[in-house]
């Protein structure tokens, strides 16, 4: 089927990744003290609009990529838009907290587009090209967030923040209509079955572990309620590994995630995702300091928003370069070259935050390197499995990626509590430093790209399950 993919299809599945996913989660944020007010409710349940989504999509998107690998993934793909732009809906429309929850609840299952996307790509683009669509399709998942805050001051403004909900949905509409048109129909997988056990305890166990680290701070480390969800998270994962270690079709192969291609990019993609919203949260919040902590600019939401702009564009641009790169030097250095990158924009802003020119200078590097190490992991990932697992693997690398980036929040935010000052935000920017320098000795542990006719893809491994290494 390689080959036969229609014009446009790789810019409308980026274009369905951003409307779905990365803009729909990211509009409620500059919108929180608005839906605050709007639906009369407290900080932290405005901040569950938020929360809601992330543990939705977490759960989410290994499950619809697995769907997509057995019965065919323009299907599955239509399926999620549906149910997304559904969720999206309720949520502009909520007029309660509740119901304002379940759209977001159901606004998150639009996260498996981004699976169904990569294996969508790796059946109809020719093989020339699939490392550029791959890396395309993973710069969109940090362009939402610049969109967002760019649009998101004059439309509160002028329009009220409800209008800044229904954004998506205006792009998701047409959007469907020609995802129907354009996305080739593929052939169900013969004999398929879904294990749902698996996926109702896969998804036990991640939401009362992401829910922990959510509220962590909030209700305490040590309280009852974060105990509690700890302890039933690792309850429900021992029962989840058991189960798929004695199911035929498990949803998720625990032997492919052993593969040395594949647990090395999980790994990066894991520190990736702090990388990114560590950045996310540190920039703004030093951008909106008042200018009397001696160490603030005093700018508003709309600077730190025009802050990330040059980031979110070069996350972009490095996103469609990754692929021709990947040609010619492979995917493990274009890693290694983002992390090094990465790494290198947050330890010069760590010494270097007086003037804004100089948060610019690494918040591009931060951009362009991250947006490197994202479509890199992907094409890893893609690589490294056979064609048939290419929604699983790829959506279990996505929710790690979001698994950093909740730790990557979490943790930038004590930081910058238990050290007091400028030393907090010098102190997150040097961690995220080396939280990327950590991603190095991985790239270099990531197989060697293999001569072409060889396994699954390019830099693949004969058979990723007996080939474990």
């Amino acid at each position: 089927m390689a080959g036969q993919g229609g014009r446009g299809l790789v810019p409308l599945l980026a274009f369905l990744g951003v409307m779905a996913y990365s803009l729909s989660m990211a509009v409620v944020t500059p919108a929180l003290p608005q839906i605050q007010d709007g639906l009369h409710t407290t900080p932290a349940g405005a901040a569950w609009a938020l929360t809601a989504m992330t543990l939705s999509a977490a759960v989410a998107t290994p499950v619809a990529g697995r769907l997509g690998d057995l019965y065919g993934p323009r299907r599955v793909l239509l399926a999620v838009l549906g149910v997304a732009t559904a969720g999206m809906v309720v949520a502009a429309l909520a007029g309660t907290v509740p119901v304002m929850l379940a759209g977001r609840v159901l606004s998150g299952i639009g996260g498996g587009v981004f699976p169904l996307a990569y294996t969508i790509i790796r059946d109809v683009v020719p093989p020339a090209r699939t490392a550029s669509a791959v890396g395309l399709m993973s710069s969109m998942l940090g362009l939402g967030g610049a969109v967002s805050w760019c649009l998101a001051g004059p439309i509160i403004d002028y329009l009220g923040w409800r209008w800044l909900l229904w954004l998506p949905v205006a792009g998701l509409v047409p959007g469907v209509a020609l995802a129907w048109w354009i996305v080739p129909r593929s052939a169900p997988k013969a004999a398929a079955k879904v294990d749902w056990w698996g996926a109702a305890l896969f998804g036990a166990w991640l939401v009362a572990a992401l829910t922990a680290l959510t509220e962590g701070m909030d209700w305490g480390w040590t309280s009852p309620g974060v105990l509690g969800l700890l302890a039933l998270s690792a309850a429900a994962a021992g029962a989840w590994l058991w189960t798929e270690n004695r199911v035929a079709e498990p949803l998720i192969d625990l032997r492919l995630m052993r593969v040395r291609g594949v647990w090395t990019a999980n790994a990066a993609s894991l520190l990736s995702g702090y990388a990114l919203m560590a950045g996310g949260l540190l920039f703004p919040l030093l951008v909106q300091l008042p200018d009397g902590t001696g160490f603030g600019f005093g700018g508003t939401a709309t600077q730190a928003a025009l802050l990330q702009l040059p980031a979110s564009i070069g996350m972009t641009a490095a996103g469609m370069t990754a692929g021709l790169l990947d040609r010619r030097i492979g995917s493990r250095m274009v890693l290694f070259g983002g992390a090094l990158m990465t790494g290198l924009g947050y330890a010069f802003v760590a010494f270097q935050h007086a003037a804004m020119w100089q948060l610019y200078v690494g918040g591009l590097a931060r951009g362009i390197g991250l947006g490197f190490a994202y479509a890199a992991v992907a094409n890893l990932v893609v690589a490294a499995v056979p064609a048939g697992e290419t929604g699983v693997a790829t959506g279990i690398n996505t929710l790690i990626r979001t698994v950093g980036a909740s730790l990557g929040t979490q943790i930038t935010a004590v930081v910058i509590v238990v050290v007091p000052g400028e030393g907090g935000y010098a102190t997150g920017f040097a961690v995220s430093a080396a939280v990327m320098a950590a991603v190095l000795p991985l790239a270099l542990l990531v197989p060697r790209r293999r001569p072409p006719g060889r396994g699954t893809g390019p830099g693949a491994v004969p058979d990723p399950v007996t080939a474990v290494r």
